[in-house]
């Protein structure tokens, strides 16, 4: 099938950067097959084409990469503002998940797969620990799989220092891993995949973070952990092993080019070294360091230092939304601020970021441009509203003026997984209703 996109403004955010208004992106099943200005589209492309999607007045470019954050938490955003990481995670967070039963997996991450694909990610990685009962991250997979969106599990572990529901012996994380890459790696075409994710360097032995990152490796898994998200969690990591966090990872032979470390807040100089020395990618969640009073990440210092950058929204009860675009805006501004220069950041270093960099921190590189060869993961992007328009630059506009409500159309491999703002895989509204009836059972059952 044939799906030609047209008439809008094109965004390829490859190297060459080209920037076609009114431009055209031509797809055959899950790839682009064409693309550039509409000047130069060939009639006989739009006689051939299945579906035309009019895509005037409207940016059209790479589905943005969620790369980080806990869908279970749907159901908590709103829940507990106001208080540091611990705190917040102790008081509010854990014990309200802990009260969730199986089908609430499901529907929270359908709600939040939904979340991520109507507000322009396309890629979402979760990371989801847990683990009350087995079924939970087949759920997670299955919510993925229904929504249309191209979805990583990161199966998250604590070994040690949690609560005891929040903690599993080693032998139980590597099964289940070893479990859930046989039914869900590499399923729904490719479109669905596993990593294993180490909650925190406190949370996790020396033996566990060795086994799973040998695990992990020979069956071809990703690796993501939160690393030196505050500056306590830098503190106790050198307390306990006299090591920073990416030091301690180092000497366990946990680093590499495999590795997702999200937040990196408190990483020093020679840590900032290590990881750009090892490949490995640094995942920047400037909302959630913000709402949680983290601090803020040296981002400019990690691309100087030959870092790969990705952007997350992290999870909705730390941020309190997954609006991707929205993200944008933070982490130029965020930047700026800190370091009182005005042009730390352009707009396309913060688009390159969220697609590009997602993409690679996946090691996927047939996503996250748009050219020839490439998936069909794609997202037009509304320019014509009030407060967007009238448009300059695109890649201004989508950085400093628009938010995931303007979102209009989205493909994943392809597939037109939300057309004029809406899903055509689920009913949106039904979800919705029993999320929330789910939700107003547990405050009554908690008490809140």
């Amino acid at each position: 099938m044939q799906t030609l996109i047209k008439g809008g403004w094109v965004l390829t955010l490859d190297d060459d950067y080209q920037d076609w208004n009114p431009g055209y992106v031509l797809v055959a099943d899950d790839r682009i097959t064409a693309v550039g200005s509409l000047t130069d589209c060939p009639p006989e492309l739009e006689a051939a084409a299945a579906l035309i999607l009019d895509a005037r007045g409207q940016a059209v470019l790479p589905g943005l990469v969620n790369a980080h954050t806990h869908l279970f938490q749907t159901y908590m955003r709103g829940l507990a503002d106001d208080k540091p990481l611990w705190n917040w995670l102790k008081e509010e967070i854990w014990p309200f998940s802990l009260a969730m039963v199986e089908e609430d997996f499901y529907l929270a991450a359908m709600v939040g797969c939904l979340e991520n694909l109507k507000n322009g990610a396309t890629s979402v990685v979760d990371m989801h620990y847990i683990h009350t009962s087995k079924a939970n991250d087949d759920l997670v997979f299955e919510a993925m799989q229904a929504s249309g969106i191209r979805g990583t599990l990161c199966r998250a572990a604590a070994d040690q220092n949690y609560q005891p529901e929040l903690m599993e012996d080693r032998s139980t994380i590597l099964a289940e891993m070893e479990r859930l890459a046989r039914r869900w790696h590499g399923a729904a075409g490719g479109r669905l995949s596993l990593s294993f994710g180490a909650l925190n360097p406190w949370g996790c032995s020396p033996e566990l973070m060795q086994a799973a990152a040998a695990q992990a490796r020979e069956l071809g898994l990703k690796l993501q952990m939160h690393v030196a998200e505050t500056r306590a969690v830098a503190q106790t990591t050198l307390d306990t092993y006299g090591r920073r966090n990416v030091e301690w990872l180092a000497d366990l032979g946990f680093l590499g080019p495999d590795n997702q470390l999200v937040h990196g807040v408190w990483l020093d100089e020679n840590e900032i070294n290590l990881a750009a020395a090892a490949g490995a990618s640094l995942v920047h969640c400037p909302v959630a360091n913000m709402y949680l009073a983290s601090g803020a990440a040296p981002v400019r210092r990690w691309l100087d230092g030959g870092l790969n950058v990705a952007l997350a929204t992290d999870g909705p009860g730390s941020n309190n939304s997954q609006d991707m675009l929205e993200v944008l805006k933070f982490t130029a501004c965020l930047q700026k601020v800190t370091t009182l220069e005005a042009m730390v950041l352009y707009p396309r270093d913060v688009l390159t970021m969220a697609a590009r960099g997602g993409a690679r921190a996946a090691g996927r590189d047939d996503l996250g441009i748009l050219a020839p060869g490439m998936k069909a993961d794609i997202i037009t992007v509304n320019l014509r509203a009030p407060h967007v328009g009238p448009v300059h630059r695109a890649d201004s506009a989508l950085v400093y003026n628009t938010n995931g409500n303007d979102v209009v159309n989205v493909l994943v491999d392809g597939r037109l997984v939300v057309r004029d703002h809406r899903s055509t895989l689920v009913d949106e509204d039904e979800i919705m209703a029993r999320a929330q009836a789910r939700v107003d059972a547990l405050r009554r059952e908690l008490g809140k």
